[in-house]
């Protein structure tokens, strides 16, 4: 087994060798070691994996394994299995579409679904990033959420590529969250159900704020990144299907790839946390979640396909959305709220699979080994 070092220092070596590695005026200045005492304090238990929780756990939370939950740490090597970044996907054809062949609904409708993305994507990190890390007890659910982080940032940073490419004015386009009604909307709602992550004071040994929290993961996992996220590309997935704004499409599918992974891990946490911790959710929270969320989707719908594209239309958009909503809720072991929502889109599921015959002499040959080998659950 390799000894692990730091700055030099074998941690695994005796006191003494120590000293001695630093050189003789360190070993001349330093006290004799008491080897008894010395022997004594180093001796620590062994973690014990069954001392950790997704939340409150009192197992060393810098210690990885033994896992408790080795389904995160398989939910962290196969999100680095889809490592890419915009750059490696050409947008020159989408410059000439964007400019000559797209209808001004059409523009609408790709303009406005960027600038909702753009502002969603780094809610998302932010929410993880300074707040749910924090409350997690266990460092391999950290560790997945770690890749998390950097992967709404890479969302990001691949709208901005778009925008830039495009020649979209930056300033316009950022700010349309704060302008239009129906964006706004959505951003304000998410804020307004993950405020009690955000900005809990109380510890999460409390009844009350854990009940607020699992139910503020909830919408997270299921609304925000799994219905509201895996939905909300496929304006632009209908574009892809006629052959327009082909780039941009293409690199909304490595996103939604990522999406699906972070919708799966945080419904999965959702089920542990209730599980380790006797909760259950309330139904009347429930149904206002699901019906505050499908009211803002319906606005947001009826905004951006105000008038509808070709082979795409505000009521497709609203009744996927309810057909998404329902396997969300099946996947945590709740009721479906929209029972009858049926799957008008059944193409948008394989967005998610990017099994792309290209060009080997045009890809990168680190495609086939990123791009092809996930597995999902």
């Amino acid at each position: 087994m390799t000894t692990l070092k730091f700055d030099d220092w074998d941690t695994s070596a005796s006191p003494e060798n120590n000293a001695a590695s630093v050189g003789s005026t360190a070993q001349s200045a330093s006290p004799p070691v008491d080897k008894k005492t010395t022997d004594v304090d180093a001796v620590v238990a062994a973690i014990d994996p069954e001392q950790k929780r997704v939340v409150n756990g009192q197992a060393d939370i810098n210690q990885l394994a033994p896992f408790k939950y080795p389904w995160a740490w398989s939910f962290f090597l196969n999100a680095n299995r889809n490592h890419w970044t915009p750059l490696e996907i050409s947008m020159a054809q989408d410059v000439h579409d964007y400019q000559h062949k797209l209808t001004p609904a059409e523009c609408h409708v790709f303009e406005n679904v960027l600038a909702y993305l753009t502002t969603s994507d780094i809610l998302a990190m932010r929410n993880i990033g300074l707040a749910v890390m924090e409350k997690m007890s266990a460092p391999e659910l950290q560790i997945y959420q770690a890749r998390q982080v950097y992967e709404e940032a890479l969302h990001t940073w691949t709208y901005q590529h778009c925008i830039e490419t495009l020649g979209i004015d930056q300033r316009e386009i950022y700010n349309r969250y704060r302008v239009v009604p129906a964006i706004h909307g959505k951003i304000a709602l998410a804020n307004r159900r993950l405020h009690g992550v955000l900005q809990s004071g109380k510890p999460l040994t409390d009844r009350d704020a854990l009940h607020e929290f699992a139910m503020a993961y909830l919408f997270f996992a299921a609304v925000f990144e799994g219905s509201w996220f895996y939905n909300g590309f496929s304006p632009i997935f209908a574009l892809q299907r006629r052959g327009l704004m082909k780039g941009a499409a293409e690199q909304l599918q490595y996103i939604m790839r990522d999406e699906v992974l972070h919708c799966a891990f945080g419904i999965r946490v959702v089920r542990q946390l209730l599980e380790e911790e006797n909760l259950t959710f309330d139904p009347h929270a429930l149904r206002e979640m699901w019906d505050e969320a499908e009211a803002a989707e319906m606005a947001y719908a009826g905004y951006i396909l105000r008038d509808p594209i070709l082979g795409y239309n505000k009521q497709l958009h609203a009744e996927q959305f309810r057909f998404i909503a329902n396997r969300r809720a099946r996947q945590v072991g709740l009721t479906e709220p929209f029972p009858g929502a049926e799957n008008v889109l059944p193409w948008l599921d394989e967005q998610a699979n990017l099994r792309k015959e290209k060009n080997f002499f045009e890809t990168r040959v680190t495609e086939y080994q990123t791009g092809g080998s996930l597995v999902w659950e």
